[in-house]
Protein backbone atom coordinates (compact mmCIF):
# COMPACT_ATOMS: atom_id res chain seq x y z
CA UNK A 1 0.00 0.00 0.00
CA UNK A 2 1.02 3.59 -1.24
CA UNK A 3 2.11 5.03 2.55
CA UNK A 4 -0.33 7.12 4.14
CA UNK A 5 -0.11 10.84 4.64
CA UNK A 6 -2.15 13.62 6.31
CA UNK A 7 -5.61 15.77 5.18
CA UNK A 8 -5.04 17.42 2.41
CA UNK A 9 -1.89 16.68 1.39
CA UNK A 10 -1.76 18.80 -1.35
CA UNK A 11 -2.40 21.42 -0.15
CA UNK A 12 -0.78 24.37 -1.66
CA UNK A 13 -0.25 22.82 -5.29
CA UNK A 14 -3.18 24.95 -6.40
CA UNK A 15 -0.74 27.41 -7.11
CA UNK A 16 0.96 25.40 -10.05
CA UNK A 17 -1.75 26.43 -12.02
CA UNK A 18 -4.67 28.67 -12.16
CA UNK A 19 -7.51 28.71 -9.31
CA UNK A 20 -9.74 28.12 -12.57
CA UNK A 21 -7.90 25.56 -14.33
CA UNK A 22 -7.02 23.43 -10.88
CA UNK A 23 -10.72 23.46 -9.01
CA UNK A 24 -12.10 20.50 -11.89
CA UNK A 25 -9.35 18.17 -10.14
CA UNK A 26 -9.74 19.17 -6.53
CA UNK A 27 -12.84 17.30 -5.51
CA UNK A 28 -11.17 13.92 -6.98
CA UNK A 29 -7.88 14.75 -5.25
CA UNK A 30 -8.97 15.30 -1.65
CA UNK A 31 -11.14 12.10 -1.73
CA UNK A 32 -8.19 9.63 -2.65
CA UNK A 33 -6.25 11.79 0.29
CA UNK A 34 -8.78 11.75 2.62
CA UNK A 35 -9.20 7.90 1.96
CA UNK A 36 -5.41 7.18 2.17
CA UNK A 37 -5.30 9.14 5.50
CA UNK A 38 -8.05 7.13 7.29
CA UNK A 39 -7.03 3.75 6.22
CA UNK A 40 -3.15 4.28 6.61
CA UNK A 41 -3.33 6.28 9.65
CA UNK A 42 -1.56 3.93 11.77
CA UNK A 43 1.16 3.40 8.95
CA UNK A 44 2.02 7.64 9.46
CA UNK A 45 5.18 7.95 10.34
CA UNK A 46 6.18 9.71 13.72
CA UNK A 47 9.36 12.04 14.33
CA UNK A 48 7.78 14.39 16.88
CA UNK A 49 9.80 13.02 19.43
CA UNK A 50 13.41 12.28 18.11
CA UNK A 51 15.84 14.06 15.33
CA UNK A 52 18.92 12.40 14.71
CA UNK A 53 21.69 14.82 15.77
CA UNK A 54 23.77 16.65 12.97
CA UNK A 55 27.34 15.12 11.61
CA UNK A 56 29.70 17.61 11.99
CA UNK A 57 30.67 16.74 8.47
CA UNK A 58 27.71 18.58 6.94
CA UNK A 59 28.81 22.30 8.23
CA UNK A 60 30.39 23.65 5.31
CA UNK A 61 33.05 26.26 5.27
CA UNK A 62 31.13 29.75 3.81
CA UNK A 63 33.88 32.08 3.14
CA UNK A 64 33.07 34.96 1.17
CA UNK A 65 29.62 33.35 0.27
CA UNK A 66 27.87 35.96 1.89
CA UNK A 67 29.37 39.11 -0.54
CA UNK A 68 28.61 37.18 -3.41
CA UNK A 69 25.30 36.53 -3.01
CA UNK A 70 24.80 40.30 -2.39
CA UNK A 71 21.59 41.57 -4.58
CA UNK A 72 22.67 44.86 -6.01
CA UNK A 73 19.27 45.36 -7.35
CA UNK A 74 16.54 43.15 -8.62
CA UNK A 75 14.94 44.05 -12.32
CA UNK A 76 12.20 46.55 -11.41
CA UNK A 77 12.69 46.98 -8.04
CA UNK A 78 11.93 50.84 -6.80
CA UNK A 79 14.87 51.96 -4.75
CA UNK A 80 14.93 50.37 -1.13
CA UNK A 81 16.85 50.92 2.11
CA UNK A 82 17.60 47.78 3.11
CA UNK A 83 20.12 44.91 1.95
CA UNK A 84 18.81 41.87 0.31
CA UNK A 85 20.51 38.81 -1.18
CA UNK A 86 19.73 35.30 -2.75
CA UNK A 87 21.90 32.15 -3.68
CA UNK A 88 22.22 28.42 -2.63
CA UNK A 89 23.56 26.57 0.56
CA UNK A 90 24.73 23.03 0.08
CA UNK A 91 22.95 20.74 1.94
CA UNK A 92 24.61 17.64 1.09
CA UNK A 93 27.74 17.29 -0.47
CA UNK A 94 28.13 13.87 -1.63
CA UNK A 95 24.23 13.75 -2.99
CA UNK A 96 24.94 17.49 -4.77
CA UNK A 97 21.58 18.88 -2.92
CA UNK A 98 21.23 22.82 -2.27
CA UNK A 99 18.45 24.74 -1.24
CA UNK A 100 17.63 28.37 -2.54
CA UNK A 101 17.24 30.91 -0.25
CA UNK A 102 15.96 35.22 -0.23
CA UNK A 103 17.09 37.12 2.20
CA UNK A 104 15.94 40.38 3.08
CA UNK A 105 17.25 42.80 5.66
CA UNK A 106 15.22 45.32 7.62
CA UNK A 107 16.73 48.77 7.55
CA UNK A 108 17.86 48.88 11.05
CA UNK A 109 19.12 44.83 11.05
CA UNK A 110 21.22 45.01 13.62
CA UNK A 111 18.42 45.82 16.46
CA UNK A 112 15.98 43.27 14.87
CA UNK A 113 15.48 39.55 14.98
CA UNK A 114 16.01 36.78 12.31
CA UNK A 115 12.74 35.00 11.02
CA UNK A 116 13.11 31.89 9.08
CA UNK A 117 9.73 32.13 6.66
CA UNK A 118 8.32 28.48 5.61
CA UNK A 119 5.36 28.03 2.72
CA UNK A 120 4.08 24.36 2.45
CA UNK A 121 2.75 22.16 0.11
CA UNK A 122 4.67 19.94 0.54
CA UNK A 123 6.41 20.95 -2.42
CA UNK A 124 5.60 24.79 -2.37
CA UNK A 125 7.79 28.00 -2.96
CA UNK A 126 8.75 30.22 0.00
CA UNK A 127 9.73 32.95 -2.16
CA UNK A 128 7.32 32.71 -4.65
CA UNK A 129 4.37 32.96 -1.80
CA UNK A 130 5.67 34.43 1.02
CA UNK A 131 8.30 36.73 -0.48
CA UNK A 132 6.37 37.68 -3.83
CA UNK A 133 2.95 37.72 -2.61
CA UNK A 134 2.23 37.42 1.12
CA UNK A 135 4.84 39.29 3.58
CA UNK A 136 7.59 40.15 1.24
CA UNK A 137 9.16 43.71 0.65
CA UNK A 138 7.88 43.53 -2.74
CA UNK A 139 5.09 42.52 -5.44
CA UNK A 140 4.68 41.65 -8.88
CA UNK A 141 2.93 44.24 -10.98
CA UNK A 142 0.09 42.48 -13.56
CA UNK A 143 3.13 42.98 -16.26
CA UNK A 144 5.53 40.35 -14.65
CA UNK A 145 8.24 42.54 -15.07
CA UNK A 146 8.09 45.41 -12.51
CA UNK A 147 8.18 45.52 -8.80
CA UNK A 148 6.29 47.49 -6.26
CA UNK A 149 6.53 48.12 -3.01
CA UNK A 150 4.75 46.28 0.05
CA UNK A 151 3.50 48.66 2.48
CA UNK A 152 3.45 46.30 4.74
CA UNK A 153 6.10 43.84 4.28
CA UNK A 154 7.69 42.11 7.58
CA UNK A 155 11.52 43.62 7.50
CA UNK A 156 9.70 46.24 9.09
CA UNK A 157 10.36 44.41 12.35
CA UNK A 158 12.27 41.52 11.77
CA UNK A 159 15.02 40.53 9.51
CA UNK A 160 13.10 38.13 6.96
CA UNK A 161 14.91 34.90 5.63
CA UNK A 162 12.27 33.05 2.90
CA UNK A 163 13.91 29.10 2.26
CA UNK A 164 12.35 26.99 -0.84
CA UNK A 165 12.65 23.73 0.37
CA UNK A 166 12.70 20.58 0.03
CA UNK A 167 15.57 20.47 -2.98
CA UNK A 168 13.03 19.84 -5.91
CA UNK A 169 10.90 23.29 -4.66
CA UNK A 170 11.14 26.30 -7.28
CA UNK A 171 15.08 26.93 -7.60
CA UNK A 172 16.25 24.39 -4.94
CA UNK A 173 17.93 20.83 -6.89
CA UNK A 174 19.86 18.11 -6.37
CA UNK A 175 22.15 16.20 -8.26
CA UNK A 176 20.85 12.98 -7.43
CA UNK A 177 17.59 12.55 -8.87
CA UNK A 178 15.92 9.64 -6.71
CA UNK A 179 16.32 12.82 -4.15
CA UNK A 180 12.85 14.44 -5.83
CA UNK A 181 10.62 10.82 -5.35
CA UNK A 182 12.07 9.98 -1.08
CA UNK A 183 11.48 13.41 0.26
CA UNK A 184 9.36 13.87 3.62
CA UNK A 185 8.94 15.62 6.89
CA UNK A 186 12.05 14.06 8.85
CA UNK A 187 14.35 14.09 5.62
CA UNK A 188 13.25 17.94 5.34
CA UNK A 189 13.36 18.33 8.80
CA UNK A 190 17.07 17.22 8.91
CA UNK A 191 17.85 19.42 5.55
CA UNK A 192 16.47 22.59 7.01
CA UNK A 193 18.57 22.36 10.15
CA UNK A 194 21.64 21.67 7.97
CA UNK A 195 20.66 24.79 5.89
CA UNK A 196 19.82 26.96 9.19
CA UNK A 197 23.50 26.12 10.20
CA UNK A 198 25.37 26.70 7.25
CA UNK A 199 23.55 29.82 6.59
CA UNK A 200 24.58 31.31 9.99
CA UNK A 201 27.90 30.32 9.44
CA UNK A 202 27.58 32.31 5.90
CA UNK A 203 25.37 35.03 8.04
CA UNK A 204 27.68 34.56 11.52
CA UNK A 205 26.37 38.27 12.95
CA UNK A 206 22.88 36.38 13.44
CA UNK A 207 24.40 33.21 15.26
CA UNK A 208 23.12 34.47 18.30
CA UNK A 209 20.34 36.84 17.38
CA UNK A 210 16.81 35.84 18.40
CA UNK A 211 15.19 33.52 16.15
CA UNK A 212 11.97 32.86 15.25
CA UNK A 213 10.09 30.48 12.99
CA UNK A 214 7.20 31.48 11.00
CA UNK A 215 5.26 29.63 8.45
CA UNK A 216 1.48 28.51 7.31
CA UNK A 217 -0.55 26.04 5.97
CA UNK A 218 1.70 22.27 5.63
CA UNK A 219 4.90 24.48 7.34
CA UNK A 220 2.38 23.23 9.99
CA UNK A 221 5.25 20.38 9.95
CA UNK A 222 7.87 22.15 8.85
CA UNK A 223 7.81 24.60 11.47
CA UNK A 224 7.46 22.22 14.78
CA UNK A 225 10.01 19.68 13.18
CA UNK A 226 12.83 21.89 12.54
CA UNK A 227 12.13 23.66 15.60
CA UNK A 228 12.52 20.39 17.44
CA UNK A 229 15.59 19.89 15.41
CA UNK A 230 17.37 22.97 16.72
CA UNK A 231 16.52 22.39 20.19
CA UNK A 232 17.82 17.99 20.41
CA UNK A 233 21.07 19.44 18.39
CA UNK A 234 21.70 22.18 21.20
CA UNK A 235 20.95 19.94 23.87
CA UNK A 236 23.74 17.92 22.14
CA UNK A 237 25.76 20.89 22.19
CA UNK A 238 26.10 21.48 18.01
CA UNK A 239 24.54 24.60 18.03
CA UNK A 240 23.86 27.97 19.93
CA UNK A 241 20.79 29.11 17.52
CA UNK A 242 18.64 31.42 20.21
CA UNK A 243 15.27 29.92 19.32
CA UNK A 244 12.53 32.18 20.76
CA UNK A 245 9.55 31.14 19.25
CA UNK A 246 7.48 29.56 16.24
CA UNK A 247 4.27 30.50 14.48
CA UNK A 248 2.24 28.65 12.50
CA UNK A 249 -1.03 29.62 10.47
CA UNK A 250 -3.84 27.76 9.05
CA UNK A 251 -1.27 24.71 10.05
CA UNK A 252 -2.30 21.43 9.31
CA UNK A 253 -1.25 19.86 12.62
CA UNK A 254 -3.67 16.97 13.98
CA UNK A 255 -5.25 15.02 10.97
CA UNK A 256 -8.04 13.84 12.53
CA UNK A 257 -9.59 17.10 13.97
CA UNK A 258 -8.38 19.05 10.84
CA UNK A 259 -10.73 16.90 8.61
CA UNK A 260 -13.45 17.38 11.05
CA UNK A 261 -13.25 20.70 10.96
CA UNK A 262 -12.95 21.27 7.22
CA UNK A 263 -16.42 19.78 6.69
CA UNK A 264 -18.09 21.30 9.62
CA UNK A 265 -16.96 24.42 8.73
CA UNK A 266 -17.87 24.18 4.84
CA UNK A 267 -21.26 23.27 6.45
CA UNK A 268 -21.45 26.16 8.57
CA UNK A 269 -20.84 28.08 6.01
CA UNK A 270 -23.56 27.28 3.81
CA UNK A 271 -21.03 25.62 1.31
CA UNK A 272 -22.19 22.19 1.14
CA UNK A 273 -26.17 21.29 1.81
CA UNK A 274 -27.56 19.20 5.01
CA UNK A 275 -28.10 15.45 3.19
CA UNK A 276 -24.29 15.63 2.38
CA UNK A 277 -23.12 17.00 5.96
CA UNK A 278 -25.71 14.50 7.50
CA UNK A 279 -23.72 11.84 5.05
CA UNK A 280 -20.38 12.77 6.04
CA UNK A 281 -21.12 12.37 9.61
CA UNK A 282 -23.17 9.01 9.36
CA UNK A 283 -20.81 7.35 7.51
CA UNK A 284 -16.88 9.29 6.97
CA UNK A 285 -15.49 9.37 11.04
CA UNK A 286 -16.14 5.90 11.77
CA UNK A 287 -14.53 4.61 8.50
CA UNK A 288 -13.32 6.29 5.33
CA UNK A 289 -13.72 3.02 3.33
CA UNK A 290 -17.21 2.51 2.66
CA UNK A 291 -18.71 3.37 -0.67
CA UNK A 292 -21.29 5.85 1.59
CA UNK A 293 -18.24 7.37 2.62
CA UNK A 294 -16.45 8.35 -0.72
CA UNK A 295 -19.84 9.30 -2.65
CA UNK A 296 -20.67 12.15 0.57
CA UNK A 297 -17.02 13.32 -0.20
CA UNK A 298 -17.26 13.49 -3.24
CA UNK A 299 -20.10 15.68 -3.59
CA UNK A 300 -18.83 17.95 -0.77
CA UNK A 301 -15.78 18.99 -2.91
CA UNK A 302 -17.69 19.11 -6.07
CA UNK A 303 -19.37 21.49 -4.04
CA UNK A 304 -16.73 23.95 -3.51
CA UNK A 305 -14.98 23.32 -7.29
CA UNK A 306 -15.85 26.84 -8.33
CA UNK A 307 -15.21 29.07 -5.84
CA UNK A 308 -11.54 29.60 -4.36
CA UNK A 309 -11.48 27.29 -1.59
CA UNK A 310 -8.59 29.31 0.15
CA UNK A 311 -10.64 32.33 0.58
CA UNK A 312 -14.23 31.14 0.05
CA UNK A 313 -15.69 34.88 -0.07
CA UNK A 314 -12.64 36.04 -2.96
CA UNK A 315 -12.90 36.72 -6.55
CA UNK A 316 -11.50 33.77 -8.41
CA UNK A 317 -8.16 34.93 -11.37
CA UNK A 318 -10.19 35.91 -14.68
CA UNK A 319 -7.86 36.15 -17.99
CA UNK A 320 -6.17 39.28 -17.79
CA UNK A 321 -5.39 41.79 -14.83
CA UNK A 322 -9.08 43.47 -13.34
CA UNK A 323 -7.06 46.13 -11.45
CA UNK A 324 -10.39 48.12 -9.59
CA UNK A 325 -10.59 44.47 -8.18
CA UNK A 326 -7.12 44.56 -7.13
CA UNK A 327 -7.19 48.18 -6.04
CA UNK A 328 -10.74 47.34 -3.52
CA UNK A 329 -8.80 43.99 -1.95
CA UNK A 330 -5.76 45.57 -1.54
CA UNK A 331 -3.96 42.51 -3.34
CA UNK A 332 -5.21 40.82 -6.82
CA UNK A 333 -5.95 37.15 -7.24
CA UNK A 334 -3.79 37.08 -10.37
CA UNK A 335 -1.04 37.98 -8.61
CA UNK A 336 0.71 34.25 -8.76
CA UNK A 337 0.31 34.63 -12.42
CA UNK A 338 2.26 37.61 -12.22
CA UNK A 339 4.95 36.05 -10.31
CA UNK A 340 5.14 32.83 -12.09
CA UNK A 341 6.19 35.39 -15.46
CA UNK A 342 8.75 37.59 -13.01
CA UNK A 343 10.97 34.31 -11.98
CA UNK A 344 11.06 33.10 -15.15
CA UNK A 345 13.16 36.23 -16.85
CA UNK A 346 16.56 35.45 -17.58
CA UNK A 347 17.53 38.24 -15.92
CA UNK A 348 15.51 37.98 -12.61
CA UNK A 349 17.43 34.92 -12.05
CA UNK A 350 20.79 36.22 -12.57
CA UNK A 351 20.02 38.95 -10.39
CA UNK A 352 18.81 36.09 -7.32
CA UNK A 353 21.42 34.20 -8.60
CA UNK A 354 19.56 31.10 -8.78
CA UNK A 355 19.24 28.75 -11.47
CA UNK A 356 22.68 28.32 -12.04
CA UNK A 357 23.46 24.35 -13.12
CA UNK A 358 20.43 24.42 -15.04
CA UNK A 359 20.06 26.10 -18.11
CA UNK A 360 16.27 26.53 -19.48
CA UNK A 361 14.72 25.42 -16.26
CA UNK A 362 11.10 26.95 -15.80
CA UNK A 363 10.36 27.99 -11.81
CA UNK A 364 6.83 27.18 -10.83
CA UNK A 365 5.13 27.71 -7.67
CA UNK A 366 4.77 24.21 -6.20
CA UNK A 367 6.39 21.22 -7.56
CA UNK A 368 3.61 17.86 -8.38
CA UNK A 369 7.12 15.42 -7.95
CA UNK A 370 7.33 16.54 -4.29
CA UNK A 371 4.05 16.91 -3.59
CA UNK A 372 3.06 13.35 -4.90
CA UNK A 373 5.77 11.39 -4.21
CA UNK A 374 6.03 12.71 -0.39
CA UNK A 375 6.95 9.51 1.71
CA UNK A 376 6.71 10.39 5.66
CA UNK A 377 4.28 12.73 7.87
CA UNK A 378 3.47 12.85 11.24
CA UNK A 379 -0.10 12.19 12.07
CA UNK A 380 0.17 14.75 14.75
CA UNK A 381 2.36 17.71 15.95
CA UNK A 382 0.71 18.49 19.02
CA UNK A 383 3.07 17.07 21.41
CA UNK A 384 5.69 19.04 19.79
CA UNK A 385 3.31 22.34 20.80
CA UNK A 386 3.88 20.93 24.48
CA UNK A 387 7.07 20.38 24.43
CA UNK A 388 8.06 23.50 23.18
CA UNK A 389 5.85 25.39 26.08
CA UNK A 390 7.30 23.72 28.54
CA UNK A 391 11.26 24.19 27.12
CA UNK A 392 9.68 27.86 27.40
CA UNK A 393 9.97 28.23 23.50
CA UNK A 394 6.62 31.18 22.57
CA UNK A 395 4.23 29.28 20.43
CA UNK A 396 0.72 31.33 18.14
CA UNK A 397 -0.72 29.86 15.98
CA UNK A 398 -3.38 31.89 13.82
CA UNK A 399 -6.04 31.31 11.45
CA UNK A 400 -7.74 33.34 8.68
CA UNK A 401 -11.56 33.05 9.06
CA UNK A 402 -12.59 32.73 5.34
CA UNK A 403 -10.10 29.85 4.88
CA UNK A 404 -12.26 26.75 3.50
CA UNK A 405 -9.25 24.55 3.54
CA UNK A 406 -7.86 24.23 6.81
CA UNK A 407 -10.46 26.40 8.50
CA UNK A 408 -10.40 28.12 11.64
CA UNK A 409 -13.01 25.17 13.23
CA UNK A 410 -10.05 22.83 12.49
CA UNK A 411 -7.67 24.67 14.31
CA UNK A 412 -10.17 25.20 17.43
CA UNK A 413 -10.71 20.88 17.13
CA UNK A 414 -7.06 20.43 17.01
CA UNK A 415 -5.80 23.11 19.96
CA UNK A 416 -8.93 22.24 22.30
CA UNK A 417 -7.66 18.72 22.43
CA UNK A 418 -5.02 20.40 23.91
CA UNK A 419 -6.89 21.16 27.23
CA UNK A 420 -4.67 23.91 28.21
CA UNK A 421 -6.30 26.47 30.92
CA UNK A 422 -6.84 30.16 29.49
CA UNK A 423 -4.80 32.87 31.10
CA UNK A 424 -6.80 35.18 29.41
CA UNK A 425 -9.90 34.04 28.05
CA UNK A 426 -10.91 34.93 24.44
CA UNK A 427 -11.07 38.77 23.30
CA UNK A 428 -11.83 40.84 20.02
CA UNK A 429 -7.86 42.41 19.43
CA UNK A 430 -7.92 45.57 17.13
CA UNK A 431 -5.57 46.81 14.35
CA UNK A 432 -6.14 50.30 13.07
CA UNK A 433 -8.89 51.58 15.44
CA UNK A 434 -10.90 47.73 14.23
CA UNK A 435 -11.21 44.39 15.37
CA UNK A 436 -8.79 42.69 13.75
CA UNK A 437 -10.08 39.35 15.06
CA UNK A 438 -10.04 37.41 18.38
CA UNK A 439 -7.69 36.01 20.53
CA UNK A 440 -6.95 33.66 23.56
CA UNK A 441 -3.95 32.98 25.68
CA UNK A 442 -3.54 29.95 27.27
CA UNK A 443 -1.25 28.88 30.18
CA UNK A 444 2.27 27.57 28.99
CA UNK A 445 2.43 30.33 26.19
CA UNK A 446 0.48 29.09 23.69
CA UNK A 447 -1.77 32.15 21.88
CA UNK A 448 -4.07 31.16 19.23
CA UNK A 449 -5.32 34.57 17.09
CA UNK A 450 -8.14 34.88 14.15
CA UNK A 451 -7.45 36.89 11.72
CA UNK A 452 -10.50 38.92 10.79
CA UNK A 453 -10.90 38.29 6.83
CA UNK A 454 -8.16 36.71 5.99
CA UNK A 455 -8.07 33.29 3.75
CA UNK A 456 -5.41 31.03 3.95
CA UNK A 457 -3.01 33.21 3.03
CA UNK A 458 -3.06 35.65 5.81
CA UNK A 459 -0.23 38.02 5.28
CA UNK A 460 -1.52 38.19 1.52
CA UNK A 461 -5.41 38.95 2.05
CA UNK A 462 -4.86 40.84 5.31
CA UNK A 463 -0.90 42.51 5.24
CA UNK A 464 -2.01 45.36 7.26
CA UNK A 465 -3.70 42.84 9.91
CA UNK A 466 -0.73 40.38 9.64
CA UNK A 467 1.43 43.03 10.65
CA UNK A 468 0.45 43.95 13.60
CA UNK A 469 -0.02 40.19 14.38
CA UNK A 470 3.77 39.53 13.86
CA UNK A 471 4.89 42.51 15.74
CA UNK A 472 3.26 41.46 18.76
CA UNK A 473 4.41 38.26 18.62
CA UNK A 474 8.15 39.62 18.26
CA UNK A 475 7.36 41.64 21.13
CA UNK A 476 6.17 38.51 23.07
CA UNK A 477 2.79 40.54 24.01
CA UNK A 478 -1.13 39.47 23.68
CA UNK A 479 -2.71 41.42 20.64
CA UNK A 480 -4.06 44.17 21.67
CA UNK A 481 -7.90 44.88 23.32
CA UNK A 482 -8.58 48.25 22.28
CA UNK A 483 -8.65 50.33 20.27
CA UNK A 484 -5.48 52.13 21.46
Amino acid sequence: MEKARPVILFLLYLWCSSIVQIHALQADALTRVLAKFHIGASNHTNHNQEFRIMDDARVLPQSGSKESDRISMLPGQPSVNFNQYGGYVTVDGSAGRALFYYFVEAPDAMSRPLVLWLNGGPGCSSLGDGAMTELGPFRVQSDGRTLYRNPYAWNQVANVLFLESPAGVGFSYSNTSSDYSTRGDQSTAEDNYVFLVNWLERFPEYKTRDFYIVGESYAGHYVPQLANAILQNKNAGMNSINLRGIMIGNPLINGETDMRGMYDYRWTHALVSDQINNAINSYCYASYQSEQCNYAMNQANAAVNSIDIYNIYAPLCASGANPTIAASLNWDPCGETYVRNYMNLPEVQRALHANVIRPGFYWEHCSNMINSNWRDSASTILPLLRQFMANGIRVWVFSGDVDGLIPVTSTRYSLNTLQLAESIPWYPWFANREVGGYSVVYQGGLTFATVRGAGHEVPKHQPSRSLTLVNYFLAGQPLPRSMG
